[in-house]
């Protein structure tokens, strides 16, 4: 097999490193030209080929090349750091590392971004020019040594000539300031809060003894880990709010930094490789022993083609967007979102999320199980819990990404798809009384451009336990939306989502709310909060689920109560001004959790019994009552998790950069709707 390997040589075991298992050797995403064999090294069996890097290294436009001197960069607002490497054929990228007591270690900063080609940038809205200055990557000069991660109060990944650095305005450093002074004292923890926080920490990940994550669960005993050992990104959220809102932001570093330097490998399944940009669904911190008495540390990512039905993670890259700008707003280290390496991944995943493709609609087309939703329940189309995320990931995106010439066609695609889809959820996805009323008189095969049925929905599509169960005051977000299809069951990730990225109106924001305090005993019940409701049953559960024997009737993803959707809760309720509704579902969990030994799910209609298969101690479940105790106790860090309404956005429409004669835009009929 050939493959790639990035080798750091220290003077003592054991090593560190990330596993790749392509079998196309190539450097930085490009195949290896035959002069690259001058200079080669024996490294035990392998041949091993050394880069040395220079100090002092500077980033300069130049068209891309590769030599063994070393390089620079085209987009270059700063340069950055990264040490020694060599390039061999184990397929890992390693570092080395003294086991001695006493010993410092610290990763190494790589620049992940250079791993991968880039395509010209393309989304729906207008044809791309040239991004010749994105594009390009060029290695000259060398870059510096550089720890992984560094201390807050210090931005020395800055550095080089006054005009390739990007400057902080006094703004945004009395902004950084003031949110990095929020961590608040600690107070006496409460005996539940002091189990938690042990627990959490139990769980922490170190790879070359920094720590980068947590697992999935940490059950004493458990035989069968399946995957519930491994790092996964959606899952790390709510441990990486804890820390941050403790005042830790290492880990939080950390993590960021390592995906991103797996974003950029190939992950092939079955001869097909997914677009570039790609963040893992997890990864895995391997031990392998070596010969000498030393030890290895494989980083092993998984992007999907060891998942349950091999679908790829959509939401992980969302979700790293989410938690890059929360790391910078609550530490006001804003210095790791503009480090160039970040800045390339992130347009690496927008580019992925905003390429063309044949949809008629602002929505991501997602397959079944690409989200929190990981096995089939039928989701498949453009699920609103995608949808919430992508937004919330744009309006991300829109507060990092530096502009420039090379990022201004991007920040204009983010801004017209924000427009676009926060008038498609608002106005087709949102029900209530009227709505319904509204759909139950629908005429249908209207052939217009002015139809009123837009998407061919047929009348008797709605349920009857629709008719019965919405009430009079509130109303929510369906939950997916395809021709002639809508899928009317109330998905809580989603909903909540759309109240914190500012997706819904105030006015739908505020009704999700009142609709979930009508319900509570359908969707609170013993245990917050349902994932989703109704449960698929009989027949129905047979077609959708393909009689999946975990996804029964009111277990799991169907129906089941999840715990960690509670910090997600309150910070909807404290958005919206609703904070007693968040304390009494922390009231209700915090009566059982610890009993009940921290479980992942609760089953039956009321979440009343601990879920059949449900995992205990499982570390979201922690993470997620600690972030919410943190954030009851200090309501005003909320505020640097959510978004509030963007009305600048509410004016921009797509349909105004287009010259086609177009009689009416259905937003100006709609407008009412979309600015309350």
């Amino acid at each position: 097999m050939n493959s790639l390997s990035l080798l750091c040589h220290a003077t003592m075991k054991p090593t560190c490193r990330i596993l790749n298992r392509r079998r196309n050797s190539a450097f930085f995403g490009f195949p290896r030209p035959a002069k690259w064999l001058h200079g080669l090294t024996k490294t035990g069996n392998s041949s091993c080929f050394c880069v040395n890097f220079e100090q002092n290294s500077q980033y300069h436009a130049n068209p891309f090349r590769i030599s063994s001197s070393g390089g620079v960069f085209d987009d270059a607002r700063k340069a950055s750091q990264v040490p020694s490497w060599s390039f061999g054929r184990s397929g890992v990228i390693t570092r080395s590392y003294s086991a001695g007591i006493g010993t410092t270690s610290r990763g190494v900063s790589v620049i992940a971004s250079l791993a991968s080609r880039f395509r010209n940038l393309s989304t729906s809205i207008e044809t791309r020019v040239n991004e010749n200055n994105f594009e390009r990557i060029y290695v000259q000069g060398g870059i510096n040594v550089k720890p992984l991660v560094e201390r807050i109060d210090k931005d020395e990944n800055i550095v080089g000539e006054k005009e390739s650095r990007i400057e902080v305005s006094d703004e945004k450093k009395s902004e950084s300031l003031n949110e990095a002074t929020v961590v608040s004292p600690e107070r006496e923890y409460s005996d539940i809060e002091k189990e938690a926080w042990r627990l959490l920490r139990d769980s922490v990940v170190t790879y070359c003894g920094n720590p980068v994550g947590t697992v999935a669960a940490n059950e004493p005993g458990d035989k069968q880990l399946l995957n519930y050992d491994q790092v996964f990104i959606r899952d790390f959220v709510p441990s990486a709010l804890a820390f941050l809102l403790k005042g830790e932001g290492e880990i939080v570093r950390n993590f960021l930094l390592h995906t991103l330097q797996l974003q950029s490998w190939e992950k092939t399944v079955d001869c097909y490789s997914p677009g570039q940009g790609l963040m893992p669904a997890s990864f895995k911190v391997r031990t392998v022993p070596l010969d000498g008495n030393k030890i290895e540390e494989v980083l092993d990512p998984d992007f999907g083609e060891s998942a349950i039905g091999r679908v790829a993670p959509v939401d992980s890259g969302l979700w790293w967007i989410i938690l890059l700008r929360a790391y910078g707003k609550i530490t006001g280290d804003y210095g790791l979102q503009e480090r160039v390496d970040v800045q390339t991944g992130l347009k690496m995943i927008l580019n992925l999320c905003l390429t063309d493709g044949f949809d008629m609609f602002p929505s991501l087309l997602v397959t079944d199980g690409s989200c929190m939703i990981d096995r089939r329940m039928g989701i498949h189309g453009h699920p609103l819990e995608i949808q919430a995320l992508f937004y919330s990931a744009l309006r991300c995106s829109r507060e990092m990404l530096g502009v420039n010439d090379g990022s201004k066609n991007l920040v204009r695609a983010i801004n017209n798809r924000l427009s676009a889809l926060s008038f498609h959820i608002r106005e087709y996805y949102w029900v209530d009384m009227k709505k319904i009323n509204e759909i139950y008189r629908y005429t249908t095969e209207e052939y217009s451009t002015e139809a009123t049925n837009k998407f061919n929905i047929y009348p008797d599509q709605i349920p009857l336990w629709l008719m019965d169960w919405i009430p009079e005051e509130g109303g929510y977000f369906i939950g997916n939306l395809q021709p002639a299809h809508m899928d009317f069951r109330f998905f809580t990730l989603g909903n909540l989502w759309s109240i914190v990225s500012s997706l819904g109106t105030p006015k739908q924001n505020d009704a999700v709310l009142n609709f979930i305090e009508a319900k509570w005993d359908d969707l609170v019940g013993h245990m917050p909060l349902k994932i989703s409701y109704p449960a698929l049953e009989f027949e129905e559960w047979r077609i959708i689920t393909g009689s999946d024997p975990k996804n029964t009737p009111w277990s799991y993803h169907n129906g089941g109560s999840w715990p960690t959707l509670l910090w997600q809760f309150t910070l909807a309720c404290i958005k919206m001004g609703r904070i007693e509704l968040a304390q009494k579902a922390a009231a209700l969990a915090e009566k059982r959790l610890r009993s009940d030994r921290w479980p992942e799910y609760y089953d039956t209609r009321t979440g009343k019994f601990i879920g059949k298969q449900s995992r205990l101690y499982q570390t979201w479940t922690i993470a997620g009552f600690l972030t919410t105790k943190m954030l009851l106790e200090n309501p005003e860090k909320a505020a640097l998790l959510f978004w509030d309404e963007d009305y600048e956005l509410l004016e921009i429409c797509v349909c105004a950069l287009s010259k086609s004669g177009r009689k009416k835009c259905s937003r100006g009929a709609a407008k009412s709707q979309i600015l309350v």
